[in-house]
């Protein structure tokens, strides 16, 4: 770990705007140049976008290159890959795999998506069955997934498939990253209640994947797929937001603007919530702050828990406060968004959107199992297919 401190950090964020002015800079220049200084991720390696430094060094970046009004990298069009990719890719990539995907991944050239849902394997994704076979240097995928955000504008995907069907089902998944250009795989849109096709279900037929694509070893998909999982649930549901962000702020306003609608009873209930978001929220800076000791337990889990429930009990909040206005929706349409955007949409769409945060990123009832075995201790649910070859289970 480097012993850089904040005042030398300050002084190399402001080396890079004197070399590159962000009034006269491209925009993918300047990130480009931010990344090659270091600046991208502080707590990542030298020469991968970091250096090398304590995580919390970060705001001292972020501060400085707002205040100078420098662009971002779009962090919700590029989620996936700066929140389950990346991590991924730096705790089981070859130095080749970090050279090759990390800097176009953060600057935003590549977009990702992520592999790993099937319509037989949703909550129980170690059931997975898409198929990856070795000839020499090459893997062949045949399969499907379902659920896959992005994957439409997507050029990688990382992927989990099954490499030793006689072993049980934890076991004999290797993990891979996937090109989306490649022949063989098909995209096509699942449309939502909010009437978008932000989803996708991809087909993989035949798709040749090489080995030097895949990360970590042959037969520990599972072990790396968990360290995909926890930083996507600290990524959903701990990402840093002012207070009254989120959902609970649009309700807030509504509340403290249009006094006619209040009630007593939407009174204590709003109350309730808005305790409710300060909670979370404060929780996440706490859960924040333990990441920079390290990676993200499954304390990650509650805090996506906690997002799920929130989000669609204050939602409901909004349309009943709204009354007959909460039910409008008015851009009902097959759009094709890249990721989801709650901001600037109408209650109508909030309400139905939040529906699905209970399920992307792991479903709630997967994650209290996880909250209540690893992090309150509690017995593990009994299991009979643990030792059973993934061949020999019902299906």
């Amino acid at each position: 770990m480097s012993t850089l401190n904040a005042a030398e950090v300050r002084r190399l964020t402001q080396e890079l705007l004197a070399a590159n002015p962000p009034a006269t800079t491209d925009r993918t220049a300047f990130l480009r140049a931010r990344f090659d200084a270091g600046l991208a991720w502080v707590h990542y390696p030298v020469g991968l976008g970091g250096l090398d430094a304590p995580r919390s060094l970060q705001t001292v970046v972020d501060a400085e290159l707002t205040a100078a009004g420098a662009p971002e990298n779009d962090p919700r069009r590029i989620g996936i890959g700066l929140g389950m990719a990346a991590p991924t890719i730096l705790a089981y990539g070859t130095d080749e795999q970090k050279r090759r995907f990390l800097r176009p991944l953060w600057v935003g050239e590549e977009v990702w998506c992520q592999l790993f849902s099937e319509p037989g394997a949703g909550s129980d994704l170690a059931a997975l069955g898409t198929r990856a076979v070795r000839e020499g240097d090459t893997w062949v995928v045949d399969g499907q997934k379902v659920w896959t955000s992005s994957a439409h504008v997507a050029r990688w995907a990382i992927l989990i498939a099954r490499t030793d069907p006689g072993l049980p089902k934890h076991q004999g998944i290797t993990y891979f990253v996937c090109d989306m250009t490649d022949p063989g795989v098909e995209v096509r849109p699942l449309r939502q209640i909010t009437g978008e096709a932000e989803f996708n279900e991809v087909f993989l037929s035949g798709v040749r994947i090489p080995d030097a694509q895949r990360l970590g070893a042959v037969g520990e998909g599972w072990r790396v797929a968990q360290t995909t999982l926890m930083n996507e649930r600290v990524s959903i549901g701990g990402s840093r937001i002012p207070r009254e962000g989120g959902m609970i702020g649009p309700v807030a306003k509504t509340w403290r603007e249009r006094p006619g609608l209040r009630t007593h009873d939407l009174h204590q209930r709003l109350l309730t919530l808005w305790v409710d978001a300060e909670v979370a929220r404060l929780t996440g800076e706490r859960l924040r702050q333990q990441l920079v000791a390290g990676q993200p337990g499954p304390e990650g889990s509650g805090m996506k828990l906690a997002f799920a429930r929130l989000n669609q009990e204050i939602s409901g909040l909004e349309v009943e406060l709204l009354g007959e206005e909460g039910l409008l929706y008015q851009d009902w349409t097959m759009r094709r968004p890249e990721l989801v955007d709650f901001t600037g949409r109408d209650a109508g769409y909030r309400y139905l959107r939040s529906k699905g945060n209970s399920i992307e990123g792991g479903t709630s009832e997967v994650l209290l199992n996880i909250v209540a075995e690893r992090v309150l201790g509690l017995p593990t649910e009994p299991r009979n297919d643990k030792d059973v070859a993934w061949k020999d289970l019902a299906r």
